[in-house]
């Protein structure tokens, strides 16, 4: 074939596209344990009876297509959640949803007109982003209620404008229990009565609530209509509990009654028999909107127990229906009877719904987890690890069992720890730490010795000794936790295992937090370790680490400015040490000049201050640029603080001599982090704290460029990680998301946009392959996709994808260099169906 000037500049430009694709991973797999975290608001879309979202305060909005087998967080980009996203849909118009969006740390309305993959806010927002409610109508697209914490307001044109139409006196501001659209009526339950529109909103009139003591008001609210009977159904509370934006974690005996009322009838009717008061704490109360007969409450109990009570007669009786005991009838994870964590973990609802137009159809969420029936609470199924990892119905748990997260991952995870190729520990926060003994594939509480909420940071010493910094204080250097009243009264431990983290023992108690430790090459007996306390912190030192428990500590010299928030500390091959310190705002909530980067030639007798003046008030990551052989290239995440001289610092900072001097390479307002490549000296992963993950290919020119990694879908990666014994493995770490792990091997290289009739795995071509190859994938539907390398005896070998797709024709390609030859079953599931395809590598 001849090869015009055309034809050439076309294969060099999908080479480069190649390239460049497969040098970041197309796809960011969840690799974590599942759950652990708050969940709010789940809501089940009554167009596509599968799909349901939950929100999350680490600013997820989750979202499944598969009624909670898999979850994918939809891009931060587009949407981030809160506890009060709870997404609202239309049967009208079913690519239409209404969500709040926590986008840029603000709390707007939002719309999405193509089914919840892009939002936009809308423009006439009368809370200025201070939105606590938004409720839209099912059967009417225009019809929205909004509030802020005292004021109501209502659209008839689908958020084009708002009126207001209320405006709380009560000191707890205008807390919304519900809202129930009935055609011209509309009517909101709120923590000071019912207010009432019988003209489409154009007035609204607040009804007292005769036959409940007037002290009392809503703390949730339904409705719902058949046979032309509207029927409410409220849990109420005193009001002088009750404020705007309450979450469910305040549900301690706070309950004042479940009541109820047919639209047109004098008084409401409490409706207790079967809930005990003082006992059962019911807090959130659900309805189908078509069925007046079925409701459900859910809270909690005085054990700390999430419940959720069923009444099939319009509340005359109730039945509590998640039993607890031996996990009678709930399908489990981690959590339960005999599990890892008990009952008590998940403790409450934090939020509670039922499918608009099934009464069979609800789902609960609590401080870690989701549960979801399907069959009107006759059973219950977990949904935060896969269905091939969960534990049967009526099983007590086993304790330390191996789990996969099914994607719904919402805890914080600071730092991974490779044993070897198989063993693994991840640092979290809250459930403390994972254990993997497969290279990632599984996930386990099976270790003995740290019982702490955190494990910031673990490393390993030559001699196979694995140690870890602990703490009770989670979140460290966050924005909330910069203040000696959060972080003072902390504890924490030095840790050491000698079996990979299988059991760990206390090597020094410093009774106040630790987040990171440094051994020194130089010398295989000292480690230093940075200990936190406004007077007692500091780099601390051990000359006899091979004495374990019975090691020494001293605290060295404190840097000048600084005031005991020591962060990263490390030792160069030739025994420099260099360390940061990171943020600390005083009790009025100022940032003090305290932070920065330090550097020490005598082991911590004297400090060099090598601080760039950006850095003086909330430093992160020193990561050392393994490129150079001198060590003397440093890279330094900082954060903008705010308050006037702390604003504006935020970037990445470059050194090429130790500090002398220091070039903002990256002006992003808070970077974390960096991480480089250990094959391409010019490849670097860079971590912020809203604004996603980075990708640099360049990132030793004078001006490098960084670029969006839109693949990765969660706003505040902490930390990137190349698998030591597979570089292709690119793992990253975040406040709020878990673990993710991209593959360079494994990407998208086309889309089409062309609708397949029939969801199919085409074969893959070449076939027979070595070592790459193009599977083709027909998408009738969008979707959650997970494909999955399984061996010839079903064991699994690899995920190619898993996340939610657009419906479409893609080819995705296949490098198996890190695998040997063989016959391998590809198969890929989505929306309850499935195909597969034989592929054969042979090298």
């Amino acid at each position: 074939m001849l090869l015009n000037k055309y034809t050439c500049t076309s294969v060099f430009l999908l080479l480069t596209f190649n390239l460049i694709l497969l040098s970041q991973p197309a796809n960011w797999i969840s690799k974590g344990i599942g759950g652990g975290g708050a969940l709010f608001s789940p809501s089940f879309n009554p167009n596509s009876v599968n799909e349901i979202f939950v929100g999350c305060d680490m600013s997820e909005l989750f979202r499944s297509s598969n009624t909670g087998v898999s979850w994918q967080p939809v891009n931060f980009a587009q949407m981030q959640g809160g506890s009060n996203s709870k997404v609202q849909f239309n049967v009208v118009t079913p690519q239409l949803l209404y969500c709040i969006n926590h986008r840029n740390d603000i709390s707007s309305p939002s719309r999405s007109t193509d089914g919840g993959t892009t939002w936009s806010n809308l423009a006439s927002d009368p809370s200025n982003g201070e939105a606590y409610s938004l409720y839209s109508d099912l059967y009417n697209p225009n019809n929205i209620v909004l509030t802020d914490y005292s004021r109501l307001w209502f659209s008839n044109n689908g958020g084009a404008s708002f009126t207001l139409k209320y405006t709380s006196s009560s000191g707890g501001g205008c807390h919304v229990a519900g809202v129930f659209f009935d055609s011209t009526r509309i009517f909101v339950g709120t923590n000071e009565g019912l207010l009432v529109s019988t003209n489409s909103g154009s007035t609204f009139t607040m009804n007292t609530l005769n036959g409940i003591p007037a002290a009392y008001g809503l703390l949730s609210f339904a409705g719902a209509k058949q046979a032309g009977v509207t029927r409410f159904f409220a849990v109420t509370a005193d009001m002088n509990d009750i404020y705007a934006g309450i979450p469910g974690s305040d549900y301690w005996d706070i309950s004042r009654g479940v009541y109820s009322i047919d639209f047109g009838q004098p008084s409401w009717a409490l409706k207790m028999t079967g809930i005990t008061q003082g006992t059962d704490f019911p807090f959130f109360v659900s309805m189908a909107v078509n069925n007046i007969s079925t409701i459900y409450v859910s809270g909690s109990n005085n054990s700390g127990y999430p419940t959720v009570f069923k009444t099939t007669n319009a509340g005359t009786s109730w039945v509590q229906t998640i039993i607890t005991a031996n996990n009678q009838n709930i399908v489990t994870g981690w959590q339960g009877t005999g599990g890892d964590r008990g009952w008590g973990y998940g403790e409450c609802a934090m939020g509670f719904t039922v499918s608009p137009l099934d009464v069979n159809r609800l789902a609960i969420s609590d401080f870690g987890f989701v549960h979801i029936s399907t069959n009107g609470a006759a059973t219950w199924q977990q949904a935060y690890v896969t269905q091939a990892t969960q534990n049967p119905i009526n099983t007590v748990i086993s304790l330390g069992k191996s789990y996969e997260g099914n994607g719904l991952e919402n805890t914080s995870c600071w730092w991974l720890t490779w044993g070897d190729a198989n063993n693994m520990f991840a640092s979290f926060s809250d459930i403390r730490g994972v254990r993997s003994t497969n290279a990632g594939a599984l996930w386990s509480f099976n270790y003995s010795g740290h019982t702490q909420n955190t494990m910031y940071h673990t490393i390993k010493h030559a001699n196979g000794t694995m140690y870890g910094a602990s703490s009770n204080i989670h979140d460290m250097y966050q924005s909330t936790y910069l203040q000696d009243s959060r972080i003072d009264a902390g504890l924490g431990l030095v840790l050491m295992s000698s079996n990979n983290g299988a059991a760990w023992q206390t090597m020094h108690n410093f009774n106040h937090p630790v987040i990171w430790l440094s051994l020194d090459p130089t010398n295989t007996n000292r480690m230093y370790a940075s200990v936190i306390h406004s007077t007692q912190g500091g780099i601390f030192i051990s000359n006899d680490i091979q004495n374990g428990a019975a090691s020494t500590w001293t605290r060295v010299s404190l840097p000048a400015r600084t005031e005991g928030h020591p962060f990263n500390v490390k030792v160069l091959n030739d025994g420099t040490l260099i360390c940061t310190y990171s943020g600390r705002r005083t009790s009025g909530g100022v940032f003090t000049a305290s932070s920065g980067v330090f550097v020490s030639t005598n082991q911590g007798t004297t400090w060099a201050d090598r601080s760039h003046t950006g850095m003086q008030y909330w430093t992160k990551d020193i990561v050392v640029y393994p490129h150079d052989a001198s060590q003397n290239t440093w890279y330094v995440g900082v954060f903008s603080g705010w308050g006037g001289p702390p604003n504006g610092l935020g970037g990445l900072y470059r050194t090429t001599n130790r500090g002398v001097n220091w070039v903002r390479v990256n002006n992003t307002d808070r970077v974390t982090s960096v991480t480089f490549s250990p094959v391409s000296p010019d490849v670097a992963f860079m971590t912020s704290e809203i604004n996603g993950l980075f990708y640099s290919s360049n990132i030793s020119a004078a001006n490098p460029v960084f670029s969006s990694v839109t693949s990765y879908s969660f706003r505040q990666p902490e930390r990137v990680f190349y698998n030591p014994f597979n570089t292709n493995e690119i793992w990253v770490t975040s406040f709020g998301n878990g673990l993710r792990m991209g593959n360079t091997a494994i990407g998208i290289i086309s889309q089409n946009n062309e609708i397949p009739e029939q969801f199919l795995l085409h074969q893959n071509y070449p076939n027979p392959f070595n070592p790459e190859t193009i599977i083709k994938l027909a998408l009738p539907d969008n979707g959650n996709v997970k494909i999955v390398l399984y061996d010839m005896l079903g064991r699994e070998v690899k995920i190619l994808r898993d996340e939610f797709m657009s419906a479409g024709n893609y080819d995705i390609s296949f490098n198996g260099n890190d695998l040997p030859s063989g016959t391998y079953i590809c198969k890929a599931v989505s929306n309850e169906q499935s195909s597969a395809i034989k592929i054969v590598l042979v090298k």
